[in-house]
């Protein structure tokens, strides 16, 4: 038998974080994205009205479209959209938006209660016509559950009548113009038939031509929004009569009308029941986004040349701890960010109907984290690129507005954090009357693990983490019980402070977690190095902000709280030496980063002047003075 040895090209640092950020299938998960955003027609435009940056965020949807091989199959995997949303997020604001829209808001929900009909999608398939959502209202936000448009069951003409009874009812924010072509719309309205209410249903309407709004129907431009160009206006119906066949998901027309009102709730549920993998969606946007944001600030950092010490000559701006410390932690973040996204996704991919409850919580909690970080980092990788990121064609001022966006869309983040600080404060509450037996936690945890560790070991990282989620939500449990037991509102306002910090806990210990999963698939060798340094360092922030509470409760010594600076001192050297190839591991593609000037060593050739007088060779000496 003859054996043939073959070299294999081992993968390198860089490539085995980047398995770390994206997965380990992501040059199938991410691959097509990554090659979309390098032609020609996304690379970044020169400038632009907003006008035209709309029109050309739209002309770029159907060329994305077209690069399908099928958007229906897009619009029902979750994972797909939010690769989607990674990498366009850093691109165009503006494109993500009404792509996200178009595929996972409108085709995901005529697909998710639709399944199993002949409805024909083929004119949103070939995007000769483009979707939209029309579910919140001026009045009606986060409490969509009560939006007061309403679809009438006609009996005499099988069919049903929309209509807007007040300014508050006007659907609000939806990309609802002619602008990029004619647009349709699932409209959330409430369902009245025979007089009774029968609760929020989805209803498909056409809205307009590719000129005006159509009979019924009427569409006003919103004042312009800070960030990305997008569409966004207010719509109203005018008793607008839509046939029976406009109504989605479970209601029933024999002669007439008929559903169960005890439903009425999961009837809602189910009708935005898109807003979970949208919320998985605004994750994705929020980490890539910031990515790219860190790479262009390290990138910057490494060529921007400024005095160093006397005899020194030229350094790096990034050779000063105040410039390279705070990018570092940035770094340690941004990993924690991507890894909680993928945790999310993964969870919301694998859960049934037991844990189904548990997914949605977990992908609410990190979107609120997540977004929130992406706003921390992206505006202080602005600051460490001073007044060069503050000009539009570097990229950056559309990212620091962009993701103001995600934080409010698919549910602003302190009204999800509260509903999932009130889920986990609650499910777990004393009955009336028992002993104030001082709980542990909101969550039914088992009592804070107090053994000594070493500030170095992960193991005693993740148990502090742990505490600190403990110690919070115990404190609410605590003020709960001290407030009158029979006013509920009273009780959760006592209670919801300290919630709310037991919920931002929660989230920095499932990104701890994160971490300590992916370091476990990494073999031993400088990747794993790597991870390790950020793991900690994320980790010893987190503590080092709750140093306090952890030293109180003895968690921590004296001792500990007193090192404490210097060890996070010693791995902000060491994530800041490698921060390079750290951003390497991002995988952003040459062409995007082309795109943004300072994110190249000849930044300077942006400005260039071709009449400058730097360009007419040395002056010609001046002729002599008359005598």
């Amino acid at each position: 038998m003859t054996v043939t040895l073959t070299d294999t090209v081992q993968p390198s640092t860089a490539d085995l974080l980047t398995g770390v950020l994206l997965g380990a299938d992501f040059r199938r998960e991410h691959g097509f994205w990554r090659r979309l955003i390098s032609t020609e027609p996304f690379r970044r435009p020169a400038g632009g009205t907003p006008e035209e940056l709309l029109s050309l965020a739209y002309d770029r949807l159907r060329i994305l479209n077209r690069s399908l091989d099928s958007g229906a199959r897009l619009a029902a995997d979750p994972r797909a959209l939010a690769a989607l949303h990674e990498w366009l997020g850093p691109v165009d604001p503006a494109l993500t938006t009404v792509a996200g829209i178009h595929y996972s808001l409108f085709l995901g929900s005529l697909l998710d209660h639709d399944a199993g009909t002949d409805r024909d999608l083929s004119d949103f398939l070939g995007m000769r016509r483009i979707g939209t959502f029309l579910c919140t209202e001026v009045a009606h936000g986060n409490d969509a559950a009560s939006l007061e448009t309403t679809a009438t069951y006609d009996r005499e003409r099988d069919g049903f009548v929309l209509h807007t009874p007040n300014a508050g009812a006007q659907k609000f924010m939806p990309n609802t113009s002619p602008a990029g072509g004619p647009k349709t719309g699932l409209v959330a309205a409430r369902l009245l038939a025979d007089g009774t209410d029968h609760g929020v249903h989805l209803f498909l309407v056409p809205l307009t031509d590719d000129v005006q709004a159509l009979p019924g129907v009427r569409v006003r431009r919103l004042p312009a929004r800070m960030g990305s160009p997008v569409d966004h206006c207010l719509t109203s119906f005018d008793r607008l009569f839509v046939g029976r066949d406009a109504l989605l998901g479970e209601g029933r027309v024999d002669g007439g009308f008929s559903s169960t009102p005890a439903d009425r709730r999961r009837r809602f549920l189910t009708s935005i029941g898109r807003v979970t993998p949208g919320r998985i969606s605004m994750s994705a946007c929020a980490a890539g986004s910031a990515r790219a944001t860190l790479a262009v600030a390290v990138r910057y950092g490494g060529h921007r040349m400024i005095s160093g010490p006397r005899g020194a000559g030229q350094i790096p701006v990034n050779a000063h701890r105040t410039h390279h410390g705070p990018l570092a932690s940035a770094m340690a973040t941004v990993f924690a960010m991507s890894l909680l996204h993928r945790r999310a996704l993964d969870r919301w991919e694998r859960c049934s109907g037991e844990d189904r409850a548990e997914a949605e919580r977990l992908v609410a909690v990190a979107k609120g984290w997540i977004t929130w970080q992406a706003r921390g980092v992206i505006v202080e990788c602005r600051e460490r690129c001073g007044a060069q990121a503050l000009l539009e064609n570097n990229g950056m001022t559309e990212l620091v507005t962009g993701v103001e966006g995600a934080i409010t869309a698919e549910g602003d983040n302190l009204a999800v954090h509260a509903k999932a600080a009130a889920d986990m404060f609650f499910a777990a509450e004393p009955a009336p009357g028992d002993p104030s037996q001082d709980p542990p936690d909101g969550t039914g945890n088992a009592p804070a693990d107090r053994t000594p560790g070493e500030l170095a070991d992960p193991r005693f990282l993740g148990r502090l983490l742990d505490a600190v989620e403990q110690i919070w939500f115990t404190r609410a449990r605590k003020r709960a019980l001290r407030a009158p037991h029979d006013d509920a509102l009273a009780r959760w306002n006592a209670a919801s402070g300290a919630a709310l910090r037991g919920v931002e806990a929660h989230a920095y210990r499932q990104a701890a977690e994160g971490y300590a999963e992916a370091l476990a698939t990494l073999p031993a060798g400088a990747a794993r190095e790597r991870l390790a340094e950020l793991q900690r360092l994320f980790a010893l922030q987190w503590v080092a902000r709750n140093s306090g509470d952890l030293l109180a409760a003895g968690h921590l010594t004296g001792q500990q709280v007193d090192e404490l600076p210097e060890a996070t001192e010693e791995l902000i050297a060491a994530v800041a030496a490698h921060a390079p190839e750290l951003v390497e591991s991002f995988a952003l593609p040459g062409e995007l980063l082309a795109d943004w000037p300072i994110a190249g060593p000849d930044y300077e050739d942006a400005y260039d002047d071709p009449d400058g007088p730097w360009h007419r060779g040395p002056a010609e000496p001046s002729p002599p003075a008359a005598r």
